[in-house]
């Protein structure tokens, strides 16, 4: 299990001098975010102050900075009198932020079919091939953290920081419905030929058919959450025998 800020960052001991010169309250935010979007701290788990300040070597002041930062990105909430935990997101919510990804990521396709270089195209293919590595291997975390990737590289590839701040609030905040979505090969498979054909699109430089496209993968994932979920209510209402 990660320990320290580069295990939970996922850096190399290199690049600690970089934390050094960083905020220390930032660098808690980004490996407690990193604990969350791996599922390390699930939806609905209470976070202990002092527990996370001891595992991460660092005061109780950031870690209780990092939650009030944490809480206002959407990823954690704070109950009176009952401590901070992180938030579950409810399915109607969840299914609105997928239809607003659709919108926006239909805009990014439609600009990137435009206007992506060369080099960027050659990026999306070289994260698209650790992907299909990793359905091949049967790495259900590992695809999970690429395609994540992959849709956070498309958005800032259009170059509109506003958007890809937003994007990356939103999609935080799916992360527990997107790593269900992922959970089986058969769902990798699907996921990873949509992938596809979403480079395919914006390497064809047809920007109705890259937006196109993109729109239909992210409602694909949408209708996938909702089925997903209503299985899950099914099977908690049948009886048990």
């Amino acid at each position: 299990m990660p320990t320290t800020f580069h295990d939970i960052l996922g850096l190399e001991r290199p690049t600690i001098a970089m934390l050094q010169a960083s905020s220390l309250t930032s660098a808690v935010q980004q490996a407690l975010e990193r604990m969350i979007t791996l599922g390390e701290l699930a939806p609905g788990d209470k976070l202990n102050e002092a527990s996370l300040a001891e595992r991460l070597g660092v005061s109780r002041g950031p870690v209780r900075e990092a939650f009030r930062m944490l809480e206002e990105a959407g990823l954690l909430t704070l109950k009176k009198n009952r401590g901070v935990y992180v938030r579950q997101v409810p399915l109607d919510e969840a299914l609105e932020i997928y239809a607003l990804r659709a919108m926006m990521e239909a805009e990014v396709g439609a600009l990137l079919a435009v206007q992506a270089s060369a080099e960027q195209i050659a990026a999306l293919q070289t994260l698209l091939d650790s992907m299909e590595a990793a359905v091949a291997a049967s790495d259900a975390p590992l695809y999970f953290q690429l395609n994540v990737e992959f849709h956070e590289t498309l958005v800032s590839f259009a170059g509109n920081k506003k958007m890809s701040l937003l994007y990356r609030r939103l999609t935080r905040e799916l992360d527990l419905f997107r790593r269900r979505n992922l959970s089986e090969q058969a769902l990798l498979s699907n996921s990873i030929q949509e992938h596809r054909e979403v480079l395919a699109a914006i390497a064809s430089r047809d920007p109705e058919r890259a937006a196109q496209t993109l729109r239909s993968h992210v409602l694909q994932s949408r209708e996938r959450t909702a089925q997903s979920q209503a299985q899950a209510g099914t099977a908690r209402d049948e009886p048990q025998r």
